[in-house]
């Protein structure tokens, strides 16, 4: 479930579907969540059975799931030659790296500590099996025509379904993402993936991610058939707005927007910010705000 699903719909919302039709919402200051309700709301799983449990409870549950997934749920769908301390392992080191272009080279050292000789094509094998089981999902690379020389990177960014399920696998409650901004801010990356991927998909869209060889990037790119598009930034903190906003300028600034067309907006997802409309026509909506 997303978090429009899992919590009472705010009196401001701002709709994806309508972001495409043009529309632009109104100024709601007060629209963010503090930084403790944005913990709470991450660690509420959007497993339907769950989302009434406490965080303790749901943390429980959930690392029984991937003892669950590791033991059982993997070996019906493939012979695997290694114990499931190697595929919970690997969860780990998956919930690890959310949100970003591991490559499995990287997971393969991770995993190292319980598998010494495991390889990459090993690796590469299981994340697929974890992928058939819905626990790992790809956020494919966008490769537009580009008005520069850069090169677009190619390589999928890694996702768990959930990222109650990446904070359960790393042991990360709410004292511990308070005091690990920098994983609470991944892990806050997954949660808007995982909604933009759902609400996109009511309009038949794909969510996908852009970066170039020059360091240019966005987040998430939304996609609809015939070719319209809109660009996302994601951001812990409201104050990074305006960072975020120059971020996605330069980096719609390497497209060729002949061949793909202008961005139907341009999206910044915060945890704490309000929802606004900058001067430059960026979009700012917190994640509790945002809606299909």
């Amino acid at each position: 479930m997303s978090w429009w699903e899992k919590l009472d719909a705010p009196s401001e919302a701002v709709s994806l579907a309508d972001l495409f039709a043009g529309v632009r919402p109104r100024t709601d200051l007060g629209a963010g969540s503090d930084l403790d309700t944005v913990i709470d709301n991450l660690l509420r799983s959007g497993f339907p059975a769950m989302t009434t449990l406490s965080v303790r409870q749901s943390a429980d549950r959930l690392r029984g799931y991937i003892d669950d997934v590791a033991r059982i749920d993997i070996r019906r769908i493939a012979e695997i030659r290694h114990e499931p301390e190697v595929i919970k392992q690997l969860i780990v080191a998956l919930a690890r790296s959310v949100a970003s272009q591991v490559t499995y080279k990287t997971l393969a050292a991770d995993i190292r500590a319980v598998a010494p000789a495991i390889d990459q094509e090993t690796v590469s094998n299981y994340v697929g099996l974890l992928q058939r089981l819905f626990i790992v999902e790809a956020q494919r690379p966008w490769t537009p025509a580009l008005r520069s020389r850069a090169r677009v990177r190619t390589s999928p960014k890694l996702h768990l379904v959930d990222p109650a399920l990446a904070a359960a696998a790393l042991g990360a409650g709410p004292e511990q993402l308070r005091g690990d901004l920098q994983t609470l801010g991944v892990l806050f990356e997954s949660a808007v993936i995982h909604d933009l991927t759902v609400f996109a998909s009511a309009i038949d869209g794909e969510v996908s991610h852009y970066r170039d060889s020059n360091g240019k990037e966005m987040d998430a790119i939304i996609t609809l058939p015939g070719g319209r598009w809109g660009a996302v930034e994601i951001k812990l903190g409201g104050g990074q707005l305006t960072a975020a906003a120059a971020s996605l300028q330069a980096a719609i600034a390497q497209v060729d927007t002949e061949a793909a067309g202008e961005p139907a907006f341009q999206l910044v997802v915060t945890a704490t910010g309000p929802i606004l409309v900058t001067d430059d026509g960026t979009v700012s909506v917190p994640l509790s705000a945002l809606a299909p």
